[in-house]
């Protein structure tokens, strides 16, 4: 990774240059994944679980920030940190299976840009997904961290963009949502997509990605000022970026309540979005939405390679470096071995639910391997979480928790 030295002045730009590392961690908050959920909530309530996007972006917050002090105090990243400080039967079981939810939530990215490049250009979903992996494969292995930081920022502002320009073109009850987002509300036959919305909002490979691209950052590990101001700065940082995915998961939900539950129309599939927008506000809304889903499924595809790069070199001791050969493996494993899902599997529909299985099972190992570290004073010193931030963060690690096994159950029932 690459890392900022300086004697930072604790200025105005100081802190605006600060900002990066988490609108990385937010494209995996408006992932495809978050698409169809945020739309079918929309589309079939209205903007009466507006409130569910509220709570997650809470929950993200307080994990993003609590992973990110841990890169920060002690120049780990989680997958580090947890070879250097687990007994090795234990970090190399939570890693490896790290490995394989960072394999599922490529996966699931990749499918989604696929779905985004079939509505654009009637690409076949195996081909797109071809396309997909080699541009990100290129992105990888020929940019500096930098410049990757560079073309996300980019991508997410063109997602937030567009789902601006959508909102123009229809017309938003703001008092109705303004109450649905702080006032919780479950009708009838809502809990399958509150747990879909709430239990995959925070991703497993968001939290190691976090830990190790804080870095990038890094100013000075032995100057306490420093790294106190650091820690503030970052969570400018992490505050702002949750802010901007609230703000674009928002938007879907308000797009489809506007549109499609007023209208009465029903969105099963991902795919079905653009056709039915077109009719309702125009080919060019159509247009754009499949471009921000596009934009969205890359800068995902991205973020879930750098993440498995990551947990990879951290197996090794070592940080990302996508020059080094253990990162790029790592970023290999993830890519490729979800490329070839794509083309065993006949029903894409299926293999994204089994991901989001996968994903189910390993979030609690994360969070709780996050959990027992950043309370760790012989790893965090004085900067170990204290009691309140521990009641936090168990709370919200058990909510996760529960919400993810009765997803995982949801899908056999």
């Amino acid at each position: 990774m690459d890392k900022k030295i300086h004697k930072p002045r604790f200025g105005a730009l100081d802190l605006f240059n600060y900002i990066g590392p988490g609108l990385l961690v937010t494209v995996g908050f408006i992932d495809p994944g978050n698409w169809a959920s945020n739309l079918a909530a929309g589309a079939d309530y209205g903007y009466l679980l507006l409130w569910m996007v509220t709570l997650s972006t809470i929950m993200l917050i307080v994990l993003q920030h609590n992973v990110a002090h841990l890169g920060i105090a002690t120049g780990l990243c989680l997958s580090e940190a947890a070879t250097i400080y687990l007994k090795p039967r234990y970090s190399r079981t939570i890693l490896g299976s790290a490995i394989l939810a960072s394999v599922s939530t490529s996966l699931a990215e990749i499918i989604g840009a696929s779905i985004a490049l079939n509505m654009l250009f009637k690409i076949p979903i195996q081909a797109g997904a071809f396309l997909t992996v080699v541009f990100t494969l290129i992105m990888l292995y020929t940019n500096s961290y930098r410049m990757i930081e560079k073309w996300i920022i980019g991508f997410v502002s063109i997602i937030g963009l567009s789902f601006i320009y959508e909102l123009t073109l229809v017309d938003i009850d703001w008092g109705s949502a303004t109450q649905s987002w702080i006032t919780p509300s479950f009708p009838q036959g809502s809990m399958l997509i509150i747990m879909s919305v709430l239990g995959a909002v925070v991703m497993p490979h968001n939290l190691f990605l976090h830990s190790e691209v804080i870095q990038s950052r890094q100013w000075n590990l032995k100057d306490d000022k420093i790294i106190k101001r650091q820690l503030d700065y970052e969570f400018f940082d992490t505050l702002f970026s949750m802010i901007v995915g609230w703000g674009i998961n928002s938007a879907m939900i308000l797009l489809a309540a506007t549109t499609f539950f007023k209208h009465h129309t029903a969105v099963d599939k991902l795919e079905q979005s653009k056709d039915l927008l077109v009719p309702l506000l125009g080919s060019n809304a159509g247009t754009i939405f499949a471009l921000a889903l596009l934009f969205s499924g890359l800068a995902s595809t991205i973020t879930s390679g750098m993440a498995a790069g990551s947990i990879f070199a951290g197996i090794y001791k070592e940080p990302f470096d996508i020059k080094d050969p253990h990162s790029k493996v790592g970023v290999g494993i993830s890519l490729i071995v979800a490329l070839a899902i794509v083309f065993m599997v006949k029903d894409t529909f299926k293999a994204l639910i089994i991901s989001q299985m996968v994903l189910s099972i390993q979030l609690p190992i994360t969070i709780f391997l996050q959990i027992h570290l950043t309370n760790s004073k012989e790893i965090m010193g004085k900067y170990a979480n204290k009691l309140r931030t521990k009641i936090w963060l168990y709370t919200i690690g058990a909510i996760v928790t529960i919400l993810n096994i009765a997803l995982f159950i949801s899908f056999f029932v």
